[in-house]
């Protein structure tokens, strides 16, 4: 069974001065969300942009795939505080998502720091949102247990 997901946005202007709205997702959960060319190149000014909503798509994919991995294990993780920051630069055929780079703390009971990274690293390889951008972006993950 497959799971379809989809939002809707509603864009007005040319490219440099004009803006749009992410009017809607299928959950519900978001919508209004204002996006801009100027939010994605420059300081965002209140406006989100594709590669931060990329960034929350992966921090939290990434925390799904490492919690599951860690409870195989037979170390579920008390918490994991996950940052992905994605960027965006100009190169030379134009503009690109270039990397995203994963940041992890975690507590984690019983488990010693090289399985924690080891872990992480799979994570980082194979949650589904790495395999949706994984040779088109660069994938890095810095992981740190905390109390180790």
């Amino acid at each position: 069974m497959a799971e379809k997901r989809h939002a809707t946005v509603v864009w007005n202007g040319d490219l440099q001065s004009g803006s749009g709205i992410i009017t809607y997702v299928s959950s519900g959960v978001i919508s209004r969300l204002p996006v801009s060319w100027a939010a994605r190149t420059s300081a965002h000014g209140g406006k989100t942009s594709p590669e931060e909503l990329l960034a929350a798509a992966h921090a939290s994919c990434f925390s799904m795939a490492f919690s599951s991995r860690l409870a195989k294990n037979g170390t579920p993780a008390t918490q994991l505080d996950v940052k992905a920051e994605v960027t965006f630069e100009q190169a030379e055929a134009g503009w690109k998502v270039a990397s995203s780079h994963i940041t992890v703390d975690g507590n984690v009971p019983g488990i010693d720091s090289a399985t924690f990274e080891r872990l992480a690293e799979d994570a980082k390889e194979n949650c589904p949102i790495s395999g949706a951008i994984k040779g088109n972006v660069a994938l890095s993950v810095e992981a740190t247990l905390q109390g180790a």
